[in-house]
């Protein structure tokens, strides 16, 4: 599966004053790390960047340029910055996110058209948030409509449902899984993809990567084609390679309700009692390894 390396991100404080101060190292040294963990994708996170947009995105994209050719999804609210975006790098780029309302294809979509580009086909409406599966399914099957509409080609778009935080909307965890499985039996010519460390938010930090890598396995057999995660994590790029069918099988297996937790190492327990908060069979809470 295809992973978009998330950590050039303005959320970063330290990468913050680096765009301010327009500090080309940590940006730099994050880009060869990504790049030498072979992720397919750069997301360039600028955060609104109302004041200066379209200078921030010239510039940040010739910083990552000096050491990598990695192709590059722009993340944005600044439509001119994505414009500036989309003249360095054409075909070649991927814009992060348009969200499923009326103002924001009639704004991108022309832009789409004009660059062949991709792009994150975001499922949040006028509505807000979906609530569930069935509201993430007709959301999309609206959003494909419209897609069609415009004329863009379905291998082009990434439907992403949004990922929240198991710590504080478990039920909303569960239903993207849900989701997940409908979109390939609703619209299989279109990709997948999700913002995956959103799962983890406010999960004590070491545990942080544990959930990421088993939601990402309970991902990949609900059928996710691509993720938006963390590209220093060589476990989960592992996994996400296909390099890991022992986390597989136990995912399988624990989906199927095969699971002996006696069998199992203490490491394999660990996931498998993840697996249970993340598919809602347990309430979740800081301590659930110990329960």
């Amino acid at each position: 599966m295809m992973v978009i390396a998330e950590n050039i991100n303005v959320i970063n404080k330290k990468l913050a004053a680096a765009m301010k101060e327009r500090k080309k190292e940590p940006i730099q040294h994050l880009a060869k790390l990504c790049a030498k963990n072979q992720v397919d994708y750069l997301d360039l996170n600028i955060g609104p960047a109302k004041k200066d947009g379209p200078f921030l995105m010239e510039w940040i994209i010739k910083t990552v340029r000096e050491v990598t050719d990695l192709p590059l999804s722009l993340d944005t609210t600044n439509i001119e910055a994505i414009k500036v975006g989309l003249e360095m790098e054409g075909e070649k780029a991927m814009i992060n996110s348009v969200q499923a309302t009326p103002e924001r294809m009639e704004i991108l979509f022309p832009l789409i058209q004009q660059y062949h580009c991709r792009f994150i086909a975001l499922l949040l409406g006028k509505g807000g948030m979906p609530r569930d599966a069935t509201e993430r399914g007709s959301l999309a099957a609206e959003f494909a409509a419209a897609i069609d509409q415009a004329g863009l080609p379905h291998e082009n778009v990434f439907f992403d449902p949004i990922v929240l935080p198991v710590a504080f909307q478990q039920d909303q965890v569960v239903a993207t899984l849900e989701f997940m499985k409908m979109l390939s039996e609703m619209l299989p010519d279109f990709e997948s993809t999700c913002g995956l460390s959103n799962v983890s938010n406010g999960v004590p930090e070491e545990l942080r990567p544990l959930v990421n890598r088993t939601y990402l396995a309970l991902l990949l057999l609900s059928g996710l084609e691509s993720a938006i995660a963390d590209g220093l994590d060589n476990q989960l790029i592992d996994l996400a390679r296909g390099k890991r069918e022992d986390i597989m099988e136990l995912i399988k297996s624990f989906v199927e309700k095969k699971t002996d937790m006696g069998t199992l190492s203490p490491e394999q327990q660990q996931i498998a009692k993840t697996a249970a908060i993340l598919t809602g069979q347990s309430i979740y809470s800081h301590s659930w390894l110990k329960l």
